[in-house]
This record gives structure tokens, C-alpha cells and sequence, in this order.
């Protein structure tokens, strides 16, 4: 593994990691990570692809994970980045990797926002496929029962009031999603009190960019996640519409474990059972079918 900098169009500085296959390569993975989840929590997963063969980049947002600058006035507090600053960061990190590899294809593996992020690319043209991971529409009432019954609260009132005294969302004080930019916090609300989520809140330019995707997508909805739901998986992929696309539901029996959750694909002790299963279903995007 080595560390990189990949620097953006407009000047913003990521921090991504590569890992390298010893032998021959099956192509190119980009980890598009959760909201407010460091790349630090897919290395064990990225080193494992590297040795199925896979050129793996994993990479931070601006502002977040190891992309914070170091400024004087307190690194986040009135940083500016949005979510369509992160998909700018998204496409940075998929050209960087297209370019080394471009006669490979290259495919997204996408945990939660990293497979919500890819309809609002510029270069879909580079993307072979996309694996989502525990991704769906983000809309509240359609969030897993325990977390609907709080995130009005979250929405209404912490996310607006923290966000306005800090000059960003202290995430990581109140042991919630992590520390992110202002931008990125308030546009991900708008986001996720529309019914459409992504969709609904940025209108046609939006729809329209998801409707473009022809790659195929193949989305993991995990029965257990504390997140998302299964009726939130089929929104997402839905927006997806012209993509070749199908869903794979895995239960923690299948494994036989106590839990997997909306984390737990990723975590090491699913080494043995499941990484063998996403590996599987990476290498076969090609091949997935239309629901």
C-alpha cells in the first residue's frame, strides 16, 4: 500500500491510499466511502481485494478523514464543500485510476453514500460497474424502524443548531455520523427530507444524471442493517432506471454469525464468508440482470 495525493480541478488535495496486486491485475476498484467514515475502516478490505488481483483506491472527501487542511482557525469551521464537491472528489479519484489502468475496467464499490454519489458523476463513461454496499435513498421514512423514530429530532434540531454555533456538524462530540463541512451536513438533509432523496431535492439535472448510468449496478442489502431497509435499496437502484441492476439480500444466517449490520461487511472477522461472496459478485457485474 502507498499513500497519494490527488489533487482536484479547483485545488482541493484528497488523501487516497493504493493497493497493489502482486501478480497480474483484474482491473481497477474504487471504495466510495460511507458519510463520515474514514478510509482507515476499508484497509483489512482493500488489501484483501489486492490480493484477489484488484488495483484498490480508497480515498477521504475534502474535509473529512485524513482531506482536512490544517488551517488556523479551527481546520472545519466555515470550510466550503458539498456533496457536489465530493462527487467532484468522486470522479478525481475514478480518473486518477482509470489513468493507470486504462486498458482494465474499473468498477465502484460504493458503501452507503459512495453507491448514492455515482448518478451525479461526470464520467460514467470510465465505470465497468458498480457493487452498492448497505446503500439506499436516505429518505427519513424510509429509514430502519429504530433510527425513523429519532431522526426527526436529529434533522429538526441538532443537525440546523449545531451546525449554525460550530461553523460545521461536531459529529464526532456528539457520537454522531463524524465531524463534516457545514455544506455537506445541510445539503445532506435537504436530501434526506425529500422522498426522492438525491432526486427530489436537486431536480431534473439530477434525475436525468442517474438515468444515465448504463453500467450495471448490483446492490447488498443486508437484513439486519440498523440504516437502511430494503424498500430504501429499491429507491436508490431505482433511480438507476436504464442501468442493468439486481439486488442480493444476505442475512447474518447465511453466514451463521449473530449480526452482520450496516458496518459489518467490511469488518475482518467476515473475511472467510462473505469478502469471498462480494469478491464474487464484483468480478460478475458483467453478468447481472435487470429487475
Amino acid at each position: 500500500m502507498r499513500t497519494e495525493v490527488i489533487q482536484v480541478s479547483d485545488g482541493a488535495k484528497l488523501r487516497a491510499r493504493i493497493y497493489e496486486p502482486a501478480g497480474p491485475s483484474q482491473g481497477s476498484v474504487v471504495i466510495g466511502g460511507a458519510m463520515g467514515v474514514r478510509q482507515d475502516f476499508y484497509a483489512a478490505f482493500a488489501q484483501w481485494l489486492a490480493g484477489q488481483g484488484w488495483r484498490v483506491t480508497t480515498f477521504d472527501y475534502r474535509g473529512s478523514g485524513d482531506s482536512v487542511p490544517d488551517t488556523p482557525h479551527g481546520r472545519l469551521r466555515g470550510f466550503k464543500a458539498n456533496l457536489y464537491d465530493w462527487t467532484r472528489d468522486y470522479e478525481t479519484v475514478i480518473d486518477h485510476a482509470h489513468a493507470a489502468q486504462p486498458d482494465r475496467p474499473l468498477y465502484l464499490l460504493g458503501h452507503s453514500l459512495g453507491a448514492q454519489l455515482p448518478g451525479l458523476l461526470g464520467n460514467q463513461h470510465k465505470v465497468s460497474g458498480l457493487l452498492s454496499v448497505a446503500a439506499g435513498s436516505g429518505y427519513w421514512r424510509e429509514n430502519a424502524p429504530q433510527l425513523k423514530r429519532i431522526v426527526p429530532y436529529f434533522w429538526f434540531f441538532i443537525v440546523p443548531l449545531a451546525t449554525r454555533l460550530c461553523g460545521y456538524f461536531p459529529g464526532r462530540k456528539l457520537k454522531m455520523v463524524g465531524d463534516l463541512p457545514a455544506g455537506v451536513m445541510l445539503q445532506w438533509r435537504k436530501w434526506c427530507l425529500n422522498p426522492r432523496y438525491s432526486v427530489g431535492a436537486e431536480g431534473e439535472a439530477a434525475r436525468q444524471g442517474y438515468a444515465s448510468v448504463t453500467f450495471p449496478v448490483l446492490a447488498l442489502s443486508i437484513t439486519d442493517d440498523e440504516l437502511m431497509t430494503l424498500r430504501g435499496i429499491h429507491s436508490l437502484i431505482g433511480f438507476y432506471e436504464n442501468a442493468p441492476r439486481d439486488i442480493q439480500c444476505i442475512a447474518p444466517e447465511d453466514l451463521s454469525v449473530r449480526r452482520i449490520g450496516h458496518f459489518g461487511p467490511f469488518r475482518p472477522e467476515h473475511e472467510t464468508l462473505l469478502w469471498p461472496r462480494m469478491g464474487q459478485w464484483l468480478a460478475g457485474l458483467s453478468r447481472s440482470a435487470v429487475v
